[in-house]
């Protein structure tokens, strides 16, 4: 089975274009929503959670204390490294189990940091969804209730789209100009074919 990445900066419009892939009935692995579900499921990672943050990292009834985190881990790189090095190896895991259970020619793992993770190296092909960065900061600003400075904020921490580009199989321009549905199953096409359908 083919594992097909999708990934793409704040507000590119990732989620939208996985939705035309779940459309066509192939399944999606959002690395983001597991991410955040593992913080509380994974013994290994609520563990190593705990090292790092303290006991206080989790309340009394075992969800994650996210505003704690939060605000210690945008003060600290070195938090954060660490917190995502405890992460990914938990995401690796639940993809690579979730990804046998599947029995479609193709799956997509859906994650906005697949660059900086190093996770694009267990996939076959990697796509970049693509749109200009004013676009970006408009959706993400509208969606999330918050300032382009906190847009820009996170976009610094993120790969920038000349890097993205470089280093992605495929792109899909969600620009405004061009459609995504065409796009989307001219690349099904292709996986299909790759596939061997």
């Amino acid at each position: 089975m083919l594992k097909l990445g999708i990934t793409g900066g704040i507000g590119s419009g990732k989620s939208t274009v996985c939705e035309i892939f779940k459309s066509l009935n192939i399944p999606i692995y959002s690395a983001d929503d597991r991410a955040k579900a593992l913080m509380t499921e994974d013994r290994e990672l609520i563990k190593a959670v705990k090292a790092l943050f303290g006991e206080e990292a989790y309340t009394a009834d075992g969800s994650l204390n996210r505003a704690l985190i939060a605000s210690i881990v945008f003060q600290d790189a070195a938090k954060l490294e660490a917190l995502n090095a405890a992460v990914h190896p938990a995401v690796f895991r639940d993809f690579a189990r979730w990804s046998a259970e599947q029995t479609s020619p193709y799956v997509i793992k859906e994650a906005a940091l697949m660059f900086e993770s190093g996770s694009f190296r267990d996939l076959d092909y990697v796509v970049t969804v693509s749109a200009p960065q004013q676009l970006r900061i408009e959706r993400s600003m509208k969606r999330d209730n918050t300032s382009a400075e906190a847009i820009k904020a996170r976009m610094k921490k993120q790969w920038s789209e000349k890097q993205r580009l470089e280093a992605a199989d495929f792109v899909i321009q969600n620009d405004g100009k061009h459609q995504l549905i065409p796009q989307v199953l001219e690349l099904h096409q292709k996986m299909l074919f790759a596939a061997g359908l």
